[in-house]
């Protein structure tokens, strides 16, 4: 997959796709039935904007999105995606008309031959702009324009919202089932505490700066291994929280992968989430929390192995 972060001055390789538009956050079941739109009709492409629209006009909201650009990217890859435009959004597209954008950014950068979106997509300048206005502009500047249909699961709309709610619920498996695969948090293996190498179990940490946390507790999960010479899928529990029993309350990721030994810092890391296990909890001791590690990791092997 080649990812373009600009939309101006593209090789000839690098237009003519038909593309799906949208922020894409989670690549759930909707987004992919809009990509699904875009395939077939020429190299696969996907339209996204980094940083994440809301980040620009809200800057101080609170963290929601539930992936990284790096997690989003990899998702998109194993969908086929051939073409990604991960186009800069800054002051220049916040500014820039509905009708500009299709001309200048759509047509003319891009070469797009078709767009796929969703129902609700909206944009330009102060989001004016809908589905029939993007068909009137592919009609004018040569591009087709299909419209994915609100998806729905078991009578519910699958949204971005919705998956944040069912996580924030320690509802993975909900997650997963509107996602199309296991919520997943990607990044850089950082140097910890150190305390779990201490306890006999050594973890990956993580950080989770920017992202919709799930529910915060133990977790089973699945690991992919991205770089290295360890690449690889292994399985492990993992904490999410903010480590009460240390007095410490920036939130991370801390994962102990099983019958695994290696260094894994500096290595990119993608963590699946498979069943929530318990919340945080603060121990009376030491002793406590090592017979609760115990317990937790046997519990996961159980799920994992199953």
């Amino acid at each position: 997959m080649q990812k373009f972060t600009d939309w101006k001055g593209l090789p000839d390789t690098a237009r003519g796709a038909s593309v799906a538009m949208g922020n894409f956050d989670g690549v759930h079941l909707g987004h992919q039935s809009v990509i699904d739109l875009a395939r077939g009709r020429g190299p696969l492409g996907i339209i996204t904007f980094e940083p994440h629209p809301r980040e620009y006009f809200a800057p101080k909201a609170p963290p929601f999105r539930l992936m990284n650009a790096e997690a989003r990217a990899h998702r998109l890859q194993k969908l086929g995606v051939s073409h990604l435009y991960e186009l800069p959004f800054g002051a220049e597209l916040a500014g820039m008309e509905a009708d500009a954008f299709a001309r200048d950014v759509l047509a003319e950068g891009l070469g797009v031959t078709h767009v796929a979106v969703g129902g609700d997509f909206r944009f330009g300048k102060g989001r004016t702009a809908g589905v029939a206005e993007l068909i009137g502009f592919g009609q004018r500047y040569g591009f087709d324009v299909t419209i994915a249909p609100l998806l729905h699961v078991d009578g519910l709309e699958v949204s971005s919202t919705a998956i944040r709610t069912a996580l924030a619920e320690g509802r993975p498996g909900d997650a997963a089932a509107m996602l199309g695969h296991l919520h997943r948090i990607e990044g850089e293996v950082v140097h910890g505490e150190k305390r779990g190498r201490e306890l006999g179990y050594p973890t990956a940490n993580m950080g989770v700066a920017g992202l919709h946390l799930p529910r915060l507790g133990v977790y089973a999960v699945k690991v992919d291994v991205l770089t290295g010479p360890q690449a690889g899928n292994y399985i492990g529990a993992a904490s999410l929280g903010v480590r009460p029993m240390f007095g410490e309350n920036t939130p991370n990721l801390e994962t102990y992968i099983f019958d695994f030994a290696g260094d894994l810092y500096g290595q990119h890391l993608s963590v699946a989430f498979v069943d929530y296990l318990r919340p945080e909890i603060k121990f009376d001791g030491l002793p406590a929390l090592m017979d609760q590690m115990a317990a937790d990791c046997a519990k996961a092997r159980e799920i994992l192995t199953a």
